[in-house]
């Protein structure tokens, strides 16, 4: 195969016990004839002569290159990440938890992008230590009917993940022109398909886009927040000072907290940093983790301020002594779609229009990153040999239908119930990602020496665990408040429906104390020896012939989408 490039050709190596496609670059120049070739760098023979010339080429371009250079080279998957934590369904709870409580839950955020954070770095550093992302290691790691349920549960996350973002979009394509919100669900997915074209022209631009629609949203946002002019001593006391007053405090943090982690981010996080070129060493490895871990702190740092700029905003607006009745009473049910009419009626029209521009660029942007984490569940359970573009317009078009049939039956509020019905699937799924995740990052079988050291053990479970109970918590609550007050059905119909769903809850509780306690068999890392640890640090490959090879670990199968010509 041959990639296009200033005289490279460039040919695929298995790495052994990896089952990566990764590529190796071959440099065109031949080898010092003073030099052994490369073959002899395992040879006794060539012991001492190949160890002088391997320190030397660690003085090589690559290695000399700067630290901060290294970094930009990596910049990119944080900021498409920290898109699922400022989705319209994020948004949404943060207007109403700010309408409620003002600024006293702002610390639930401020834990959550944390927890997020470690969470988020270790699905990264499972994609760059063992070169899959973490649906193709479900894929090889479980039985056939536990990676089916497996995979089935990812597409449904996808699906519910899209829903709040469709919609968001709509409405705010709604409140920006006059059309109809089922119009809007279908420009959404038809901008959603040319968007991703971009990636035709390099996955770096696609990135570059999303990052500026992220910087859209701050500045939005932002300009809201110094219009409404918070009292900055209560907003970082909410920051910093946990408490639960009021009615519906404990039930609103729990929310704040289960819309953060989603489970298709971390199948997009693991699969998203092997587009960068890591070399398969352990100083490779390290740099790859470390620049990674930074890159995501600080798009997440951005999502934290957006989301309190949002939460104080709604907190400042709907505790306003001037606000009406019927304002007060929006307030009480802040929806994506009646905040912008709130916001009109409080702040003025120009301020419904920033508030619309940025729910716009939350909406679209999070349905491309919706869309990539289809692509590569989809390819990494299944391995579906279909060309790119095709299995993206599949993912788009399955993932758009319940927000279309929605809106067009139900209209704007049957379409904001639809994003309370999508959190609640996503509560109830992010079990089966986190799980396996917490295994595969701490497993020597899957990370070798790279696995978690017994703290981050430690912590990442303890934090993995709540985040589970807590969506635990908060599905079976709604449920039995759902059935005994607002279901409206006969006695023997909520007793039915009891019956029906109890096993299922208890199934539910089983199948993650298997996934949690079933002990790893699939051994997907392979330690090099010390020679060609060595050869891997200074860029060089050992294989037969007179030409020398820079390793450069790249999926090149993930990396773009190519579309029909």
């Amino acid at each position: 195969m041959e990639l296009g490039g200033e005289g490279g050709d460039i040919g695929r190596e298995a790495h052994p016990g990896r089952g990566s496609k990764r590529i190796v670059a071959i440099n065109d120049a031949e080898l010092n004839p003073a030099q052994p070739s490369p073959a002899s760098f395992g040879s006794e023979e060539g012991g001492a002569k190949s160890k002088d010339i391997l320190n030397n080429k660690l003085d090589d371009e690559p290695i000399k290159e700067p630290g901060w250079k290294r970094f930009m080279a990596h910049i990119g998957p944080g900021f498409l990440v920290s898109l699922a934590y400022l989705d319209p369904g994020n948004l949404e709870t943060d207007l109403q938890a700010g309408a409620n409580h003002k600024y006293e839950l702002l610390w639930v955020i401020l834990i959550g992008l944390i927890f997020a954070l470690i969470i988020q770095s270790l699905a990264a550093n499972l994609g760059v230590t063992t070169g899959r992302h973490l649906a193709e290691l479900c894929k090889s790691e479980y039985p056939k009917y536990v990676k089916i349920f497996l995979w089935l549960l990812a597409e449904i996350a996808v699906i519910a993940a899209d829903i709040p973002e469709v919609i968001g979009t709509a409405f705010a394509l709604n409140i920006l022109f006059p059309i109809p919100v089922w119009v809007g669900v279908l420009i959404t997915g038809m901008s959603t398909l040319l968007l991703l074209g971009l990636q035709r022209y390099g996955v770096r631009k696609l990135e570059l886009l999303i990052s500026m629609l992220v910087f859209v949203m701050a500045a939005c946002y932002f300009g809201e927040l110094s219009y409404v002019k918070p009292p900055a001593k209560e907003v970082l006391k909410g920051l910093f000072v946990p408490t639960l007053k009021g009615t519906g405090a404990t039930g609103d943090a729990i929310a704040l907290l289960g819309a953060l982690v989603m489970p298709h981010n971390l199948f997009l996080h693991s699969a998203l940093v092997l587009t960068r070129k890591t070399p398969p060493s352990v100083r490779g490895i390290n740099d790859a983790c470390r620049y990674f871990l930074i890159e995501s702190g600080f798009a997440l740092f951005v999502a934290l301020l957006i989301n309190i700029a949002v939460v104080s905003v709604s907190g400042t607006v709907c505790s306003a002594a001037n606000i009406s009745p019927e304002d007060a009473d929006r307030c009480g049910d802040l929806t994506l779609d009646s905040a912008s009419f709130l916001l009109k009626n409080v702040l003025g029209k120009s301020s419904s229009t920033v508030y619309a521009i940025a729910l716009l660029a939350s909406g679209q942007s999070s349905t491309i990153t919706g869309t990539y984490a289809g692509q590569y569940i989809m390819q990494g359970f299944l391995d579906i040999k279909m060309k790119k573009w095709l299995r993206n317009l599949l993912t788009r078009c399955v993932a758009i239908a319940p927000s279309l049939v929605v809106a067009i039956i139900g209209g704007p509020s049957g379409a904001g119930r639809l994003i309370i019905i999508a959190s609640m699937i996503l509560s109830f799924e992010l079990p089966f990602a986190l799980i396996p995740l917490l295994k595969f990052s701490s497993s020597k079988t899957k990370m070798g020496p790279h696995k978690n050291s017994i703290y981050v053990i430690i912590v990442s479970w303890i934090l993995g665990l709540c985040i589970i109970g807590i969506n635990i918590y908060f599905l079976s609550t709604s449920f039995v408040g759902w059935l005994i007050h607002s279901s409206g059905l006969p006695k023997f119909a909520n007793v039915l429906i009891g019956i029906i769903v109890f096993p299922l809850m208890a199934a539910y509780i089983i199948v993650i104390i298997y996934l949690t306690f079933r002990k790893d068999t699939v051994v997907t890392f392979t330690a090099p020896s010390d020679a060609s640890q060595t050869e891997m640090e200074a860029g060089i490959n050992r294989h037969d012939g007179n030409k020398s090879y820079e390793v450069v670990p790249y999926r090149e199968d993930i990396a773009d989408i190519p579309l029909p010509d």
